[in-house]
């Protein structure tokens, strides 16, 4: 005689409470970036983040090369900390923060190589 476990079609179809949970965790994680929009052309990178709640004081934005951080600041309502990395410079001068509405736009300011080359005199 062999004995094989029986499963029902039923049991395995349904998901237990913790897959559930687990589903619920990677689609807010895979989602995270669903409150921000980028835009990009020549010139500048346009970039609006979704902070509802905050004030114009309550966040901090930080430029360093090719790096934008933004972050709210202790005692918030809400914890912001959101980071991208550029494949080129930004420059800061140039740059403008805009919070409207809850939207916070970034008009990100490209920093455009310049040539190195020299011409030599011909003696």
């Amino acid at each position: 005689m062999i004995f094989a476990p029986v499963i029902r079609r039923a049991a395995v179809a349904t998901p237990h409470a913790a897959d559930l949970a687990l589903q619920r965790f990677l689609q807010s994680t895979v989602s995270a970036q669903a409150g921000v929009r980028l835009e990009q052309d020549d010139k500048t990178i346009t970039l609006n983040l979704d902070v509802p709640g905050l004030a114009r004081e309550q966040l901090a934005i930080t430029i360093e090369g090719a790096r934008v951080s933004v972050a709210s600041i202790e005692g918030a309502p809400r914890r912001v900390r959101r980071s991208w990395e550029f494949a080129q410079e930004i420059d800061a001068a140039a740059s403008s923060a805009r919070l409207e509405h809850g939207v916070l736009s970034l008009s990100l300011a490209k920093v455009l190589p310049e040539s190195r080359a020299v011409t030599l005199a011909i003696q």
